[in-house]
């Protein structure tokens, strides 16, 4: 997926960075990824630790992190998918709301692929409720409709808005193509659930935080990711069809201070690892005070390029230049 934050291309940075702190053999040690995301940096170390946490607050990151972290052993998903895929299609909540020539007007996806959306989301619902399904295959089967969908949504990059007329991507057929996930023989856990809350019930070895850096709220950014994940009836906002989403703490200047401390002092792990840019509402400096106060302090930085997108054209995208900080605490528990 095209994500905001994604720390996909500093995989290598991040567990270099890891591995020279903690040590080589993490083989027996329990890793932390609370603010997931997609799950990059989840599944980059889900081969060789004991176990991963994931979690996010955002529904549509819970989808892809309990397919990606939480399954594990093989499943059998080619007559699924491939029925899903020559499925006829439907007229449902996301053609209506979402789609070209839908009531609303919104084009986040062309008519064909919007009651593709639909046809598909709602056989997967069937099956769960029919016991078709595992709970493993159907989170499988909802990663794949997700990861599938964003590839052919008609925006620049993020849900905030569609543009005007369906670029070129966003008119080709939807094709499910499957989200395949590493095998292991180790159980994993995955929640979706306010950060600064979950770290009270958790305990670990290697804690990664990779919290929003500014006001930019994800909940609005993948609103329709989210309504596709948990196809539930509402009365969508706006122009952009909004849907009440959690407003983190971590995007409001005035708080995100207080609330990263308060998680700072409740983690129950031995080291910490925060990634930040010179972009985040904290400062450097900020961040160093908090997290010095519980423990040897140090910090990484590497340059990397990030890509904004361009709203004129078929989400290509400006690259610019970003410095990555990974701020790291040997904490005292």
């Amino acid at each position: 997926m095209n994500y905001i934050g994604s720390k996909h291309k500093l995989s290598s940075f991040l567990k270099d960075a890891i591995i020279n702190t903690v040590g080589s053999d993490l083989s027996n040690l329990v890793f932390c990824d609370l603010f997931a995301g997609t799950g990059s940096v989840g599944r980059t170390f889900k081969p060789i630790v004991k176990q991963v946490i994931a979690n996010d607050v955002e529904f549509y990151s819970y989808v892809l992190n309990r397919n990606y972290i939480g399954n594990h052993q093989s499943l059998r998903f080619e007559e699924h998918l491939s029925f899903l895929n020559n499925l006829k299609e439907l007229e449902g909540f996301v053609f209506h709301h979402y789609s070209e020539n839908g009531a609303e007007g919104r084009l986040y996806f062309s008519s064909e692929n919007g009651k593709k959306i639909d046809a598909i989301r709602q056989q997967i619902e069937s099956w769960k409720n029919t016991d078709e399904i595992t709970e493993d295959a159907y989170f499988f089967l909802l990663a794949t409709l997700i990861e599938s969908a964003d590839k052919v949504a008609n925006t620049a990059s993020v849900y905030g808005a569609y543009l005007k007329k369906i670029k070129k991507s966003a008119q080709k057929e939807m094709i499910l193509k499957p989200a395949l996930f590493s095998l292991n023989s180790n159980k994993h856990q995955v929640f979706n659930t306010d950060s600064n809350e979950l770290i009270k019930e958790i305990k670990g070895d290697i804690l990664y935080l990779d919290p929003p850096y500014n006001e930019r709220q994800y909940g609005s950014n993948y609103h329709l990711l989210n309504t596709i994940a948990k196809y539930d009836s509402f009365e969508p906002q706006g122009k952009t069809g909004l849907r009440t989403y959690y407003r983190s703490s971590y995007c409001k200047k005035n708080e995100v201070k207080n609330s990263f401390e308060e998680l700072i002092k409740n983690a129950n792990f031995k080291y910490i690892f925060l990634s930040y840019n010179n972009e985040g509402l904290m400062t450097e400096d900020e961040v160093k005070n908090v997290m010095s106060t519980y423990g040897k302090y140090s910090l990484k930085t590497t340059n990397y390029q990030r890509f904004k997108a361009d709203k004129t054209e078929n989400r290509n995208h400006k690259a610019t230049s970003t410095v990555e900080y990974l701020h790291i605490l040997e904490k005292q528990l």
